[in-house]
């Protein structure tokens, strides 16, 4: 069986690879939490807090390991084991040197964080994308050999960053492809205005959270107010400065499916925050630090959630492809799969109806 590498890193990225992966059950499949081989890189991963905030740091592949221990899912952190035909990653700014000569797709995994005149200088001067401190150039390395884009709007953003228009096709994006879903749910409360807060400060931003926060009271103006805090945020100072600055009542909430929050409420105020798609898509009233308007232009396709279908098809055909890289052609690949389920759709309603 041939072998694939998901590479990992939030909650998030983690179960959208396995999605993907559940789709391939003919191939050996395989997890690893993002990793480098640099070895500067791994000295302040393993001896310093710098890096604590990202999904480089040991906290966040403990969760990323306990979901795959928890699904009887293949571990093989910084790929030691075995020598693999497909690498799929959840981002492009870092890829291993020794991974180059391997096969490998690049998964939109959420939103792109604002592109800065930094984020400009380190596409300038061709350093290190990682040195951006954020995932404003995550898709835009043009090193991965296959990108598979949550919309037309994405697939224009990484095609003006510098990836080839060749590479990119837009798959749409698991765990953000069928919101709709959502809609039915039992949270038990409704027609609140509701806070997704981000980790900028953890991440080491620059955020003014007690003006956020007095922002966001303003644009309640009077309405309930729910608080869902982003799980990589210090929990404690986060409630400490939202029970001081909003009404009494003001709900906060470490946990839970944000989704189901926010198809319950009336309004929504992000920061940079994915679940940002959630409430355009549900046709919920947004606020964000981003322009809302460019937000829609961006946002994820709703396809029923086949997104991770589409991607393994991409999989699938690039492991079965002979040619070169540049002769593979993920379009048509995950076209291919398309015609394919919609024969064996055809073929099961003659068959039904016979």
């Amino acid at each position: 069986m041939k072998k694939i590498l998901f590479i990992t890193g939030s909650i998030n990225q983690t179960t959208q690879m396995h999605q993907i992966a559940k789709e391939l059950p003919e191939f050996d499949c395989w997890f690893s939490q993002l990793f480098t081989d640099n070895t500067t890189l791994n000295t302040i991963i393993n001896k310093t807090t710098l890096l604590s905030g990202t999904v480089l740091s040991t906290k966040f592949r403990i969760l990323a390991e306990g979901y795959l221990k928890d699904n009887n899912l293949q571990i093989d952190f910084q790929a030691k084991k075995h020598k693999y035909e497909l690498v799929v990653y959840c981002t492009d700014l870092i890829v291993p040197q020794r991974m180059l000569n391997t096969k490998t797709i690049w998964v939109q995994e959420g939103m792109i964080d604002r592109y800065t005149p930094w984020s400009s200088v380190i596409r300038s001067l061709k350093l290190p994308p990682t040195l951006c401190g954020n995932t404003s150039l995550n898709g835009s390395s043009n090193i991965c050999d296959v990108y598979c884009a949550a919309s037309e709007g994405y697939k224009q953003y990484f095609m003006d960053k510098g990836t080839d228009e060749r590479k990119i096709v837009v798959t749409g994006m698991p765990n953000y492809d069928n919101l709709v879903q959502h809609v039915n749910n039992d949270f038990p409360h409704h027609n609140y205005v509701m806070v997704a807060t981000t980790d900028m400060r953890e991440t080491f931003r620059i955020e003014n959270r007690i003006a956020f926060i007095k922002k966001a009271v303003r644009i309640a103006n009077g309405r309930p107010l729910l608080f869902k805090l982003h799980p990589n945020e210090n929990f404690e100072r986060a409630e400490k400065e939202i029970y001081a600055n909003t009404p009494a009542g003001t709900l906060v909430y470490r946990h839970g499916n944000t989704n189901h929050m926010i198809a319950n409420c009336c309004e929504l105020i992000t920061q940079y925050s994915t679940v940002v798609y959630t409430g355009i898509a549900l046709g919920k009233k947004v606020h964000s630090l981003f322009d809302v308007n460019e937000l829609k232009r961006l946002a994820p396709i709703q396809n029923n959630g086949v997104s991770a279908r589409n991607i393994a098809a991409i999989c699938r055909g690039y492991l079965n492809h002979n040619g070169d890289k540049e002769s593979f052609d993920p379009e048509f690949a995950m076209e291919k799969y398309q015609v394919s389920q919609q024969e064996a759709r055809l073929t099961e309603e003659l068959i039904a109806n016979w």
